[in-house]
C-alpha cells in the first residue's frame, strides 16, 4: 500500500507561482521583453542547413548513417565554434559566482524521480534497461483486457514492479539538471551554505518522441545535443529573487552574442510538471523567419527538494522553525543550449558573399572571426 500511495504521489504536479498567467497554449504565453534589433538583408538569407552544408560545418547524413536522424557531426570549423560557445558560457558563469561540475552522464531511477523526469518525462529518456519495456508491455496487455478482480490486481502488482525497476534503471541524461540536482539528495545543508551554485556542460540525450515536420530540420531538434547549464539550491525565502538573477544571468549571454531575443512568461498550460515558475528565451532566426526557444529558466519551489530530500536545518536563534529541517528551494536554466544558438549565429551572421561573421565574443575561443 506504502509503495501504491507513493507512486500516485510522484504523478501530482507542482502548483503555479500566484504570478504566473493562466493559460491552455503556447499561444497564451506572455512576451515580457524583447531585445535587439532583427537583422536585415538584401538578400534571401538561408537557413543554418544549408549555410552549414556550404562550409562543411555539419553532417547530418553521415550521423544518420552512424546512429540516427537528429545525432550530426559536427566538423572544422563547426566543431571548433561548439567548443568556443561551451567555453564561453562556463567562463560566464564562473565568473557569475558559480562552481563549476562535471556530473555523470548516466544517473540512476532514483535521480530521474529526484528532479520530476520520471514520472512524467520517463518515455522521452534513453534507459538502459530494457526488462521495463517487456514489463510494461505486459502491463499495458493485462490492463485492456482486465474485467475481473484478480486481473486488475495482477496488472497494479506489475505497475508497482515497473516503479520498483524504474528506479533500478539506468538512463541517459535529458539535461545536466538531474546529476546536478541531485548531488545533494538525501542531504541536510547548514542554512550558512545557501545559496549554493554549480555550472554544468554536458552532452543531452533525449528521444523527442512524435517530432516531425518543419520545425525539426537541421539543428532545430536532435537526440543528442550540448548544453551548459545553471543550478541553484536557495533559501526558500529567496527564491524569486535567485529566479531573477538566474534569467539575468542568461540574458546576459545572449545579450553578449548580439542574438535578438525575447523573453516569455509560460501560462499554466505550457509550464510543465516540475515547475511553478518559468520564463523562456527565444532567439530570432533570420534564415527561417521565426523564433527558437534556447533557455528555459525554472522555480521548483520545494517540488524536487522534497522527491529528492533536500534539506537544511535552519540556525538555532530561528524562532520560526526552531532548528527543524526544512526543504530548499531549487532552480535551474539552460546557459544556453548550443544548438539554436548556433543556428542562430549561423543565419544572422551570414553576409551576401557566404561568409558568416561571429560575435567579437567568441574570436579569442574561436581562433578567427567568420566562417567562409
Amino acid at each position: 500500500q506504502e509503495a501504491a500511495f507513493d507512486r500516485v504521489m510522484l504523478e501530482i504536479p507542482n502548483v503555479p507561482h500566484e504570478s504566473v498567467p493562466v493559460g491552455h497554449s503556447p499561444e497564451e504565453n506572455q512576451v515580457a521583453f524583447e531585445w535587439g534589433e532583427k537583422p536585415s538583408f538584401d538578400f534571401e538569407p538561408k537557413p543554418h542547413w544549408e549555410l552549414a552544408e556550404h562550409h562543411g560545418l555539419l553532417d547530418f547524413e553521415r550521423g544518420a548513417k552512424v546512429t540516427g536522424a537528429g545525432f550530426p557531426f559536427y566538423i572544422g570549423q563547426g566543431a571548433r565554434l561548439q567548443r568556443a560557445l561551451i567555453q564561453f558560457f562556463l567562463d560566464q558563469a564562473g565568473e557569475a559566482g558559480y562552481t563549476e561540475m562535471q556530473p555523470p552522464l548516466i544517473v540512476n531511477g532514483a535521480s530521474g524521480v529526484g528532479t520530476g523526469q520520471i514520472p512524467d518525462k520517463e518515455g522521452q529518456m534513453y534507459g538502459t534497461d530494457l526488462n521495463l519495456d517487456a514489463i510494461g508491455q505486459q502491463f499495458e496487455a493485462i490492463l485492456s483486457s482486465a474485467q475481473d478482480p484478480g486481473t486488475l490486481e495482477l496488472a497494479n502488482r506489475l505497475k508497482e514492479q515497473i516503479f520498483e525497476e524504474t528506479r533500478n534503471a539506468l538512463y541517459l541524461i535529458p539535461t545536466a539538471e538531474v546529476p546536478v540536482t541531485n548531488f545533494l539528495r538525501d542531504e541536510i545543508l547548514a542554512e550558512d551554505r545557501l545559496p549554493i551554485q554549480y555550472a554544468a556542460y554536458t552532452p543531452c540525450f533525449r528521444r523527442e518522441a512524435g517530432s516531425y515536420g518543419k520545425d525539426v530540420r537541421g539543428l532545430n531538434r536532435l537526440h543528442q545535443f550540448d548544453k551548459v547549464e545553471l543550478v541553484r539550491f536557495v533559501h526558500p525565502d529567496d527564491s524569486y529573487t535567485h529566479l531573477e538573477a538566474l534569467r539575468e544571468d542568461a540574458e546576459r549571454l545572449v545579450q553578449a552574442l548580439g542574438l535578438p531575443y525575447r523573453r516569455l512568461l509560460m501560462c499554466t498550460g505550457d509550464m510543465g510538471f516540475t515547475q511553478a515558475k518559468k520564463y523562456d528565451l527565444e532567439v530570432w532566426s533570420a534564415g527561417q523567419n521565426r523564433w527558437l526557444e534556447v533557455s528555459s529558466i525554472s522555480n521548483f519551489e520545494a517540488f524536487q527538494a522534497r522527491r529528492a530530500a533536500i534539506r537544511f536545518r535552519p540556525d538555532a536563534s530561528d524562532s520560526k522553525h526552531g532548528g527543524k529541517p526544512q526543504y530548499v528551494h531549487t532552480l535551474n536554466g539552460s546557459a544556453l543550449a548550443l544548438p539554436r544558438i548556433v543556428a542562430a549565429l549561423l543565419e544572422n551572421g551570414q553576409q551576401a558573399d557566404g561568409s558568416i561573421v561571429l560575435p567579437e565574443v567568441l574570436h579569442r575561443y574561436t581562433g578567427f572571426t567568420r566562417i567562409g
